[in-house]
């Protein structure tokens, strides 16, 4: 995120001033140095990205949802129906999913997007984005250039999503990761040199999102 834009993004989507003038004065005057193997490099400023906290995450949301809005995703008509809703979008942190009836409406939809986020200083990574089809579908070329991957699955929110809409992949995918973290965990719960409170802690500490298979990270569109 440019923190420029950021400024401009905040005041068209409402936020109030004095809120405003508050993060601006906490992202005032920052300086970075980075370590190298020929020693730290001249300190620089920093003009983009978030600072790691709590307010990091509501600030990229309202970047993309500024982008989205300016795409006109809320009154495009392609997307999928679902409870009498329209839904072409979904997104969680950095990780953007399209959905569309047409391969046309798909590519309609990721056109609009790429060039929003281009004119807010973000890049659409094409390494990272994927299509997934529920039918036939040729390779794709953006800009005339750079060929989009097409997959049969991906992982979003931690859950593998496949074109056949089989779940009995993703059920054993977690079993799998259940068992992973229990023999890692073995050792531990089975010595009799550790106290029980202590082997409770260790596991309750141990079975949370490294056991459920999160941490994935990049760009999808799904017909």
């Amino acid at each position: 995120m440019d923190h420029s834009k950021l400024w401009k993004i905040l005041k068209e989507m409402g936020i109030p001033d004095h809120l405003t003038c508050l993060l601006r004065n906490l992202y005032a005057g920052q300086e970075a140095t980075v370590r190298t193997g020929h020693g730290p490099t001249d300190w620089f400023q920093i003009g983009k990205g978030a600072r790691q906290g709590s307010l990091s995450p509501c600030l990229f949301n309202l970047y993309a949802e500024y982008i989205m809005r300016n795409a006109g995703l809320e009154e495009a008509q392609a997307g999928i129906k679902t409870a009498g809703r329209n839904i072409n979008n979904l997104r969680y942190a950095d990780d953007t999913t399209l959905m569309a009836k047409s391969e046309e409406e798909l590519k309609s939809l990721l056109m609009k997007v790429k060039e929003e986020s281009e004119k807010v200083g973000l890049e659409l990574n094409i390494q990272k984005t994927k299509i997934m089809a529920s039918g036939p579908i040729t390779s794709w070329e953006i800009d005339g250039e750079t060929t989009v991957e097409t997959v049969a699955d991906f992982i979003l929110g931690g859950s593998k999503i496949t074109a056949d809409g089989d779940c009995s992949h993703e059920i054993k995918r977690r079993l799998l990761l259940g068992r992973k973290v229990m023999t890692n965990l073995n050792s531990i719960l089975k010595s009799r040199d550790i106290a029980l409170p202590t082997k409770q802690r260790h596991y309750f500490a141990n079975k949370g999102p490294s056991g459920q298979g999160y941490g994935f990270s990049s760009g999808h569109v799904w017909i």
